[in-house]
C-alpha cells in the first residue's frame, strides 16, 4: 500500500487496494464499468409503500431467504439457469459481439498506462493483458520508467502461481516494509473477494519466504512494525470478528512464533466496526498507532508510547491522513470547537504531535472549504503536503511546504477542466505521480518534481471523440438544491427527446464522481451515438462532508430526489425521453437505481443494477452490511425502519405495476455486498410477473469480474442490453 493510500479517510473498505484497482481500471480504459454507478429515485412515501408488514414479520415471511445461501447447490443452479437465459438472449443482440471484441482489445491493450507505485527508487505495477490473464506484479527503476523502455522485472506471475498451486488466485495488493521495500506481504484472493490469504514475499530473492509470515484467508488487517514483527488483525476463531465481519483484535506477531501466539494490544467490542494497529514511518522516525472504528465514519486513535496507549484527542469523525514529519494531518467531518476558535467541517489541519499530546489546540489551517470547493486527496512527500481539491467537481493540485511564516502554498500547473488524482508518492523524495482525465481526452500521467509537472504517459484515443462535447448543467431538486451533472454527447443535440441516454450516479459514503476518460464507455456507447450523463447528487463527496451528510439516514430520500431531478431535467431539455432513458449503478449505486425504478418506473426504460443492496431490511445481517448502519440507519430500530422501508426496493416492488425490464448483475464471490440481494429481487419480481434479466459471475468479488475476459463479457452484456432497450 502506497503512502497515498495509507491513511486516506481511514475507510479501508474504500481505499487501499480498492482505490488502487479503481484508479488502475480508469487508467486502463475500464473506468470501473463493472461499477458504472448510477441512480434515480423519489418521494418519501412512494406508491406501493403503504401497508408494509412490521419488520419482524418481513424476515419470517420471506419465501426467498434460501437464495442467501451463497454456495448452496440449489441456489447456484438457480443462478446458472438465469445466466443461461440471459446470455442466450443478450448474446443475440447485434451489438454484443462488437462491444465484447472492442472491450477486450481495450482492456488487453499494451498501450494502457502502467500505473506506477513509487517505492524508494523503484516503481511497482500490477499488469493484466491477453498473455497475463491473472496478471504479473513487476517493478522497474524509476529513471527507466520515465523513459519509453521501462525494462520491467517480473516479481510474481499470478498465472504461474495459480497453475502451480491449483488455486484461482486474484492479486489484491502488497504491503511492504519501508524504506527497503524488500519484505512484502502479498494479498491473494480466491476468486476476487475481499477475504485474502497473506504471504510474505522477498522482492530481492523474487520468492515467497519459506517459513515466513503467513495469514490464512480472512478479511485481515496487517502492517509491518519492523523486519521481524507484524501488526495483525484477522479471524482468530470464535468471537474475534465484529458483527461487521472485520477484526475485533489488534495483535503484534513476532517472527518465529505461531500466529495464535500474537500479543493482543487492543480489543474492540463486537458492535464496533473494526480495529487495526499500524506503524507509520517517515525520515523523522516510526510511530505506532491503534485505530478503533466504532462505526463507518468514526474513529478513536491511540499512539503507543513506551508500551502504553495514549489517546489522541481528536473528534471521532475526523480523518487522520498521515504523519508528515512530526505533524499530524487531520481533516474534519464536522465543525470542531476547541474553545479559542472553531475549525470548519471539511478543513485540513496540521499540528505537531507532541504539541497535541501536551494539550495544544492551535492547528495550522492548510485548507478551508468553500460552498463549491472541497478537499479531494491528501498525500505527503519528503518535504511537501500535496492536496487535490474539487472546485465545482473539477480538479486542482497544490503543494504546501512549512516555513517560518506558516505554510507556503503553490498551485501545480495542470489542465484545467477535468479530474486530477494523486497516483503515488513517497517520503523518500519530493517526486510523485498524478493523473489528469476528462471525459473526452485520453488520460495522462504526469511526473511532478520540484513543483513542475511533465507528461510521461498518455492513453491512445481508444474511441472516436470527434464531434463529441462535454457540458455541465444543473438540475433543481425537490427542496430547491441545485444539483450539478455532466453530459457527454454529440455536439448540437437536437432537443427532440430521441437520444439514447445513460444516466450514471452513486450518491453515498462521501465518494465523489468526477470527469474521467472511459475507453469502454466511449467505444460501447458514445461512439455509437449514445449520450452519457454523470449526476453529482447528495450523499457523494463532490462538495465535501456537508454534501454527503445531507443524505444520511432519514434524509436518504434527498439522494434519490436529486437523481430524479437530473432525469427530469434531461427530459425537460429535450435531450431524451422516458422511452430512451436508462440508468446504471453498482453497490450503493445499485440501491440507488433499484429505488429509482421501483419508485418512479415511468421515468426509465432500462436499468442496469450491479452488485446491489436491495433488501434494506436485512442488509445489516449480510456480510459487511452491519458496518453501513451509519450511512443508512438500523432497520431493527422501528423508527429507522419507518423511513428505510419507504425506499427499500425489495419491499416497494409490487405486482400489478409496470416496470422497465431490469438487468441485475452480481458475483457469487462478492463478500462485501451479498449476492442474495440481487438473487432475491430477481426471484420476487419474476414471481410477481415482471420480466427481468439476471447474470451472476461465479467469481470476481465486489468488482464483479476477476480478469479482463470476464470484464469484457459483462460489459458486452450490459451494452447489448442497453442498446436493445434504448436503441
Amino acid at each position: 500500500m502506497s503512502r497515498t493510500d495509507k491513511f486516506k479517510s481511514e475507510a479501508w473498505e474504500f481505499t487501499g487496494n480498492g482505490c488502487i484497482l479503481t484508479l488502475d481500471r480508469c487508467m486502463q480504459g475500464g473506468r470501473a464499468d463493472m461499477f458504472v454507478w448510477m441512480i434515480v429515485l423519489a418521494l418519501l412515501c412512494p406508491p406501493g409503500a403503504e401497508g408494509l408488514e412490521d419488520s419482524g414479520a418481513l424476515d419470517n415471511d420471506d419465501p426467498f431467504l434460501w437464495l442467501e445461501r451463497i454456495d448452496d447447490e440449489r441456489a447456484l443452479e438457480w443462478a446458472r439457469d438465469w445466466n443461461r437465459k440471459t446470455v442466450e438472449e443478450l448474446e443475440a443482440v447485434p451489438e454484443f459481439r462488437d462491444v465484447y471484441d472492442r472491450s477486450l482489445e481495450i482492456l488487453n491493450s499494451r498501450e494502457r498506462i502502467a500505473v506506477p507505485d513509487i517505492r524508494g527508487e523503484k516503481v511497482y505495477n500490477f499488469w493484466q493483458d491477453a498473455a497475463n490473464v491473472r496478471g504479473v506484479w513487476r517493478r522497474a527503476e524509476l529513471d527507466r520508467y520515465l523513459t519509453s523502455d521501462p525494462r520491467w522485472e517480473v516479481l510474481l506471475d499470478l498465472d504461474e502461481l495459480a497453475r502451480s498451486e491449483g488455486e484461482n488466485w486474484v492479486y489484491k495488493g502488497a504491503t511492504c516494509l519501508w524504506p527497503e521495500h524488500r519484505h512484502c506481504m502479498i494479498h491473494l484472493s480466491r476468486g476476487g473477494g475481499d477475504a485474502v490469504v497473506l504471504r510474505e514475499f522477498d522482492t530481492t530473492a523474487g520468492t515467497f519466504v519459506e517459513g515466513g509470515f503467513e495469514v490464512p484467508e480472512a478479511k485481515s488487517r496487517i502492517g509491518w512494525r519492523d523486519r521481524d514483527s507484524l501488526w495483525v488483525g484477522t479471524d482468530f476463531g470464535e468471537g474475534t470478528l465484529t458483527d461487521s465481519g472485520y477484526p475485533r483484535t489488534a495483535r503484534l506477531w513476532r517472527r518465529g512464533t505461531a500466529l495464535d501466539e500474537a500479543q493482543t494490544v487492543f480489543e474492540a467490542g463486537m458492535e464496533d466496526m473494526s480495529v487495526a494497529a499500524m506503524s507509520v514511518r517517515n525520515p523523522d522516525g516510526r510511530y505506532d498507532l491503534v485505530v478503533r472504528r466504532p462505526s463507518f465514519f468514526e474513529s478513536e486513535r491511540f499512539l503507543i508510547l513506551d508500551g502504553r496507549r495514549v489517546r489522541l484527542d481528536l473528534p471521532p469523525g475526523a480523518n487522520l491522513h498521515d504523519l508528515f514529519r512530526d505533524r499530524l494531518l487531520v481533516s474534519l467531518r464536522s465543525d470542531w470547537d476547541v474553545g479559542v476558535r472553531t475549525y470548519p467541517r471539511g478543513a485540513l489541519l496540521a499540528i505537531e504531535l507532541n504539541h497535541l499530546l501536551e494539550g495544544g489546540r492551535d492547528f495550522d489551517l492548510l485548507f478551508e472549504p468553500e460552498e463549491r470547493v472541497s478537499l479531494g486527496q491528501v498525500a505527503t512527500t519528503r518535504d511537501r503536503v500535496v492536496i487535490a481539491t474539487l472546485e465545482n467537481v473539477r480538479g486542482r493540485l497544490y503543494e504546501l511546504a512549512p516555513s517560518e511564516g506558516g505554510w507556503a502554498r503553490t498551485r501545480v500547473d495542470l489542465p484545467d477542466l477535468g479530474t486530477v488524482a494523486i497516483t503515488s508518492s513517497g517520503s523518500d523524495s519530493d517526486r510523485y505521480f498524478v493523473t489528469y482525465s476528462d471525459f473526452l481526452t485520453p488520460s495522462a500521467l504526469y511526473f511532478v518534481e520540484a513543483g513542475r509537472a511533465r507528461e510521461v504517459r498518455r492513453l491512445p484515443e481508444f474511441f472516436d471523440a470527434s464531434g463529441l462535447e462535454s457540458r455541465q448543467y444543473e438540475a433543481v431538486s425537490r427542496d430547491g438544491t441545485r444539483v450539478p451533472y455532466f453530459l457527454v454527447g454529440p455536439r448540437g443535440l437536437a432537443p427532440d427527446g430521441t437520444h439514447p441516454t445513460l444516466l450514471y450516479g452513486y450518491g453515498g459514503f462521501e465518494i465523489p464522481l468526477r470527469p474521467g476518460y472511459s475507453a469502454t464507455v466511449g467505444a460501447a456507447w458514445l461512439e455509437r451515438g449514445g449520450v452519457y450523463v454523470v449526476a453529482n447528487i447528495r450523499g457523494g463527496g463532490e462538495f465535501g462532508a456537508r454534501w454527503h451528510q445531507a443524505a444520511l439516514k432519514e434524509n436518504r430520500h434527498r439522494a434519490f430526489e436529486d437523481f430524479v431531478s437530473v432525469a427530469e431535467d434531461l427530459i425537460r431539455r429535450g435531450i431524451t425521453s422516458p422511452r430512451r432513458l436508462g440508468i446504471m449503478g453498482g453497490s450503493n449505486g445499485g440501491l440507488l437505481v433499484g429505488a429509482a425504478f421501483t419508485l418512479r418506473p415511468e421515468l426509465f426504460n432500462a436499468v442496469v443494477c450491479q452488485v446491489p443492496l436491495l433488501d434494506m431490511r436485512r442488509y445489516h445481517r449480510l456480510l459487511a452490511g452491519a458496518s453501513w448502519t451509519a450511512e443508512y440507519g438500523d432497520p431493527d430500530d422501528p423508527e429507522m425502519w419507518s423511513y428505510i422501508r419507504t425506499y427499500s426496493p425489495y419491499h416497494t416492488v409490487a405486482p400489478g405495476r409496470e416496470y422497465p425490464r431490469v438487468l441485475f448483475t452480481s458475483s457469487t464471490r462478492d463478500d462485501r455486498v451479498h449476492p442474495g440481494h440481487a438473487r432475491k429481487m430477481v426471484a420476487r419480481m419474476s414471481d410477481q410477473g415482471h420480466p427481468v434479466y439476471y447474470y451472476e459471475n461465479i467469481e470476481g468479488g465486489h468488482g464483479g469480474a476477476a480478469n479482463n475476459e470476464q470484464r469484457a463479457f459483462i460489459n458486452a452484456l450490459i451494452y447489448a442490453y442497453l442498446w436493445k432497450m434504448l436503441g
